[in-house]
C-alpha cells in the first residue's frame, strides 16, 4: 500500500488514526540474517525492492522472494538461474525466462500497461540484456513495444520503424560492439534515450567498455547511459520517465 492509499484510507474512514500510525512506524525492514528486505520501498519509490539473484544462494533468494510475496503479493529477481527457479518455485508460483535470467512471482490480476516505451537492440546477441529491460518495464506496469536487431550497420531497419521511436515517452537502446545505436536514435526522434552497452564484440570492444565509452561521449542530446548489461536499471529508469506522463 502506498502513501496516497494510506492518506486516502484515513480520510475515508477505512483506516484510524492508530491504525495509520502502526502502518508508519512499523518495522521498515526484516532482518533474515543473510538480508534485510526493505519494506518500505514501496512507500518511498511506488515499487517494491527487486531481488539481485547472482551470488545468492538459493535458500537465500527464496527467504527474499516470500517476504516481498507476504508483504507486496508480488516478487521480481534479475540475474537468476536455474538453481534458484528451482528452490523458489517449491514454496511459490513463479516464472523464470532464461533469456532475460528474470524470475517472476505475480499471481495477478495485472492492471493495464500504461504509456509507452520502445526497446530496441542493435544484434541479436544484445537480445538478453534487452529482454531484461523489457521485461523489468512490463513488471512494474509500462506497455513496451520491441524493435530487434536494428544496429547500425543497417540504418535502414531502424529508419523503418521510426514512427514507433517518435511516440514513445522512452526509448531504450541496447548495443555493444561499437555502441553508435543510441546516438543514432537520440538523433532523430525526441524522446529521452536509455542508452545500455552491453559486452557483446571482439577483443577491443572489452568486455562492452567501448560500447560504454562511445555512449558516454554521444554528440547527440538527450541520451542517458546505465552500465555495462544493466537492462534492469535501464527498464526501471524507462518506467519512471515513462510514467510522468501519466500524471
Amino acid at each position: 500500500m502506498s502513501f496516497d492509499d494510506l492518506l486516502d484510507a484515513f480520510q475515508g474512514g477505512r483506516l484510524s488514526r492508530e491504525e495509520l500510525k502502526r502502518h508508519l512506524v512499523r518495522e521498515t525492514f526484516a532482518d533474515q540474517g543473510a538480508a534485510k528486505i526493505d519494506h518500505h520501498r514501496q512507500l518511498r519509490t511506488n515499487h517494491p525492492e527487486v531481488v539481485f539473484c547472482q551470488g545468492k544462494t538459493p535458500d537465500q533468494v527464496v527467504l527474499a522472494f516470500a517476504e516481498l510475496a507476504r508483504a507486496t503479493g508480488r516478487a521480481l529477481g534479475t540475474r537468476a538461474d536455474a538453481g534458484h527457479l528451482e528452490r523458489v518455485s517449491r514454496d511459490l508460483e513463479v516464472i523464470f525466462d532464461p533469456l532475460s535470467r528474470l524470475l517472476i512471482h505475480d499471481p495477478g490480476p495485472r492492471p493495464e500497461p500504461r504509456g509507452k516505451i520502445v526497446v530496441v537492440s542493435a544484434g541479436t546477441s544484445d537480445l538478453p540484456v534487452a529482454e531484461e529491460a523489457a521485461q523489468t518495464a512490463e513488471f512494474l506496469g509500462s506497455a513496451v513495444v520491441r524493435h530487434l536487431d536494428c544496429g547500425v550497420a543497417g540504418v535502414h531497419r531502424l529508419l523503418a520503424v521510426m514512427d514507433e521511436f517518435c511516440a514513445a515517452r522512452a526509448v531504450i537502446a541496447v548495443a555493444g560492439m561499437d555502441g553508435a545505436l543510441a546516438s543514432v536514435v537520440s538523433g532523430v526522434c525526441a524522446p529521452p534515450v536509455i542508452a545500455v552497452p552491453t559486452s557483446v564484440g571482439y577483443g577491443s570492444s572489452f568486455g562492452g567498455l567501448a560500447a560504454l565509452l562511445t555512449m558516454l561521449n554521444s554528440c547527440a542530446p538527450g541520451v542517458g547511459v546505465v552500465n555495462i548489461d544493466n537492462g534492469f536499471g535501464a527498464g526501471y529508469l524507462a518506467h519512471v520517465i515513462n510514467m510522468q506522463g501519466e500524471k
